[in-house]
């Protein structure tokens, strides 16, 4: 797998360092990375796509004038 090198302020890397509980700035990265990423599939697999909310609701009946 490739690897990418990203610059972080200092700071941010100590807070994240702190949240994730890991030892180095680099791992704390990734676990927040694979963390988000994780989180954001669930969540699609719970709401699905926006074309899923068409599917599953009744088509709306439209008054007719007259």
């Amino acid at each position: 797998m490739a690897k990418v090198t990203v610059t972080l302020d200092a700071d941010l890397a100590i807070e994240v360092m702190l949240l994730s509980g890991a030892g180095n700035p680099q791992d704390a990265v990734e676990v927040v990375v694979r963390d988000y990423l994780a989180r954001g599939r669930r969540t699609e697999a719970r709401t699905g796509e926006a074309a899923d909310a068409q599917r599953t609701q009744p088509p709306r009946r439209v008054a007719e004038d007259g």
